[in-house]
């Protein structure tokens, strides 16, 4: 998509006509220097928050629930189209995980269930699996049974 790009550091950079930022996954950076946190994080954010980056690419923020860390933040982009439609992008930041950590915190698989309810229509996950292959939502799915599986064997 025009306007959004991945670094190799898991970041994403998401350009408007007025405004960019870049979604790290706990943080989000605006490109005038503010950052968005959860207050968890040191930041302000309890839940969600919004921008408008201008010629019709908004973005929305939202913490879902604590993973592996504590804070982590869920990024959707939706840029829309001349014809009135509208491209969905999402970002899971360190809410996707390849491996599982020892300890799999009770809220992580909370956390990735919500998020997957963001999965509906035509959306294309950002991220890429241990392969270096883009990330799905079967990959997502697959994520969930194996938290819960940590959790309750």
């Amino acid at each position: 998509m025009e306007g959004i790009s991945e670094t190799p550091d898991g970041h994403v950079r998401v350009v408007g006509d007025e405004r960019s930022l870049t979604f790290e996954p706990r943080r989000v950076v605006l490109d005038d220097g503010t950052a968005v946190a959860h207050e968890s994080q040191g930041g302000e954010m309890s839940s969600v928050w919004a921008a408008d980056l201008g010629g019709g690419v908004f973005v929305e923020v939202a913490h879902l629930g604590d993973g592996p860390v504590g804070g982590e933040l869920v990024m959707t982009v939706t840029r829309l189209g001349g014809d009135g439609g509208a491209r969905r992008h999402v970002a899971f930041g360190e809410l996707w995980a390849a491996d599982l950590p020892a300890v799999v915190p009770p809220s992580w698989p909370v956390a990735v269930d919500l998020a997957l309810g963001l999965l509906d229509g035509d959306v294309q996950v950002l991220g890429t699996s241990r392969d270096g292959v883009p990330l799905t939502k079967d990959d997502l799915e697959d994520l969930h049974q194996r938290l819960l599986g940590a959790l309750h064997g």
